[in-house]
């Protein structure tokens, strides 16, 4: 992704009409690594993650939106393309709630990158093996981006829990491209601007930072440039 989809999804009857206002409130927040640009955030706000009326308390969410259906949070965490239009469907319109996008707050981390070891770069098979698996992906993304509604029904179509929806994959698909973005490198492309944002988000921390010192080879085009 080009961008993040990461969003706080806010009830607007809470009375949250900005950041500022998120103090003496719950919000709900993902955890397992999407916590630390939360965290970096609140640091940069000024506000506390340890409750009370100056700071903010921190409700663990499942990856539902059930919390501020409920009324247990004011805001939870979301996603531009999922979540957020989960709270829409369940009865919830947009005009009833406020969102701040992690990429608008700049605390935005890289999401939905491809990872390899770094010895393996040294190995000319492999990086040419990735280099192909890389550009028929890239090639994939772009047909999806173009073709929104041909990539839902193929998600459909091998949706074997019936879960899923026509209206939601489309809506996703369309959302998803947007983040994806059409940067003049091309899809895919790690804007190195974007990643040393995301080691200053892991190392904003005031008291636990993720990372306490700038990582060295963390990342490489040696496959885009073989592609």
């Amino acid at each position: 992704f080009k961008k993040s989809g990461m969003m706080l999804t806010c009830r607007k009857d809470s009375g949250i009409k900005s950041p500022s206002d998120f103090r003496g409130k719950t919000l709900g927040v993902w955890f397992y690594g999407n916590e630390y640009p939360f965290l970096s955030w609140m640091s940069k706000l000024g506000i506390p993650t340890t409750g009370g009326s100056n700071g903010v308390k921190v409700l663990k969410q499942g990856f539902n939106v059930d919390p501020i259906l409920q009324k247990q949070a004011e805001c939870v965490s979301t996603m531009t393309y999922n979540e957020y239009w989960q709270i829409v469907d369940a009865g919830l319109s947009p005009s009833e709630l406020v969102v701040y996008k992690y990429e608008d707050q700049g605390v935005s981390t890289l999401e939905d990158g491809l990872y390899v070891l770094e010895k393996n770069l040294r190995k000319k098979a492999f990086v040419s093996k990735m280099a192909r698996f890389l550009k028929a992906s890239i090639k994939g993304w772009k047909y999806a981006a173009d073709h929104p509604d041909e990539a839902a029904d193929i998600v459909l179509e091998n949706d074997d829990t019936g879960a899923q929806t026509e209206k939601h994959q489309r809506r996703m698909m369309r959302e998803i491209s947007k983040l994806v973005g059409n940067q003049p490198q091309g899809i895919g492309y790690l804007i190195p601007a974007d990643y040393r944002r995301t080691v200053d988000v892991l190392m904003s921390s005031d008291s636990d930072p993720v990372i306490s010192k700038k990582p060295k080879g963390a990342w490489s085009h040696i496959i885009w440039n073989a592609m």
